[in-house]
């Protein structure tokens, strides 16, 4: 997904670890460095993190790729990092195998619960909640409201869109486009959905603690674990439940 800039940039930063290291060639081990300083921007190794805090953010980060990993639709685990980079705390990287033109409504129904596994690992481990997961909550947010009012994914509007996208080139603002009370259903719809995914993630976690402790510990020693590492842990024991039960959820609830 990258643009031209993007790849320039790509290749500018690989080219400097290169020569930080005295290699004659931009190697991949460079580039993929490269990438997650282009998506997410340098390390802040010289940012102190207090224990209680790392260890939080190891199972907040954790949390994200045991849920996104047990929903098929979602693209691989590429990353799992501890080391604050921009505003982040700590990241899940996740690469597409291949390009998409289109999403569709269970990627992006899975992709909210993906983005709030890490709020529910905080809830699941520690019994409290952080201001960590805002970023998350307002994306899964974001989701959720343009799946109900711009996509039509929705029994309960069917292929009506509810949304109007002005500056679409620039990155678009969007503004409901209904009465007063059509918008007091949608917002009631937003919660439904986030709601339903925010249930099913937490079961996934609840059902997978003993991995979801083991990934976290091995971040917190680590820092930072590749897709192969995440995958070796996953494959010492048999394959995460793609969802819940109906028992497990009125257990869940």
């Amino acid at each position: 997904g990258f643009t031209g800039a993007d790849l320039e940039n790509l290749l500018n930063e690989a080219a400097l670890l290169a020569g930080r290291r005295s290699e004659s060639f931009i190697t991949m081990k460079d580039l993929q460095e490269s990438i997650i300083k282009v998506i997410a921007g340098p390390e802040k190794h010289s940012r102190v993190i207090p224990e209680r805090e790392r260890r939080l953010t190891a199972y907040h980060e954790a949390g994200h790729a045991v849920v996104m990993h047990a929903l098929p639709d979602l693209d691989p685990v590429h990353q799992i990092t501890i080391v604050p980079r921009g505003e982040a705390g700590g990241m899940t990287i996740y690469l597409p195998d291949e390009d998409r033109s289109y999403l569709s409504r269970s990627y992006m129904l899975d992709r909210i619960a993906g983005l709030l596994g890490g709020r529910i690992a905080e809830e699941l481990i520690f019994h409290s909640i952080t201001t960590g997961a805002s970023n998350d909550i307002e994306q899964a947010t974001k989701l959720a409201r343009a799946l109900v009012t711009r996509y039509g994914m929705t029994e309960d509007f069917d292929m009506v869109a509810l949304e109007t996208v002005n500056n679409a080139y620039l990155g678009g603002d969007a503004s409901l486009a209904c009465s007063e009370q059509t918008a007091a259903q949608v917002d009631a719809k937003v919660v439904e959905i986030v709601q339903a995914e925010h249930k099913k993630a937490y079961q996934m976690l609840a059902d997978n603690k003993r991995k979801l402790d083991e990934i976290a510990q091995y971040l917190y020693e680590k820092e930072t674990i590749s897709g192969e590492e995440f995958m070796r842990i996953l494959n010492a024991q048999p394959q995460l439940p793609a969802g819940p039960s109906a028992d497990s959820t009125n257990q869940a609830q």
